[in-house]
């Protein structure tokens, strides 16, 4: 895989990558930026959020699960020194959907975490990382209604 951040002046810069898809990377007014991009510790964050987000809902969907909705929310802790690394992160799987089955939301989980999702099996062999989800019962009008929440625990884990 090959990537290139082209410098376009101040601290804004233009990222690629072999897909070809381009994204603004940029830096807040305090450290001479723009606000005029991602920051960079953003996008791990968001790598981590769309590899798990993308196994999870392949595997629900193999599953023949009824997902209407599904985010997945990432909250990475930092150091408060430089160079301010992830220290941990939580991330939590919201599924919307009609009878969707805990046990094969679960399985697609610990499939992602284990086996499928490389951004996740990296950055876990540095910080801890919990896998939380909640589950929702798809309603009227768009509501929904929370049925299930847990805290993935793999299985050979000491807590």
């Amino acid at each position: 895989m090959d990537a290139k951040v082209t410098w376009k002046g101040k601290m804004s810069f233009k990222a690629s990558a072999d897909s070809g898809f381009e994204l603004p990377l940029g830096a807040e007014p305090a450290v001479g930026g723009d606000n005029d991009g991602f920051r960079p510790m953003e996008m791990f964050a968001i790598g981590l959020a769309g590899c798990t987000a993308m196994d999870v809902i392949s595997i629900l969907s193999k599953k023949r699960q009824d997902i209407t909705s599904f985010e997945v929310d990432v909250q990475a802790d930092r150091a408060h020194e430089h160079p301010k690394v992830f220290t941990g992160a939580q991330v939590v799987y919201s599924v919307t959907g009609r009878g969707v089955d805990e046990a094969a939301v679960v399985r697609a989980i610990e499939l992602s975490a284990t086996r499928y999702c490389p951004a996740q099996a990296m950055l876990a062999q540095v910080m801890p990382i919990e896998l939380a989800y909640h589950i929702y019962e798809a309603e009227d009008a768009g509501e929904r209604r929370l049925v299930k929440s847990g805290v993935f625990q793999p299985a050979d884990s000491e807590n």
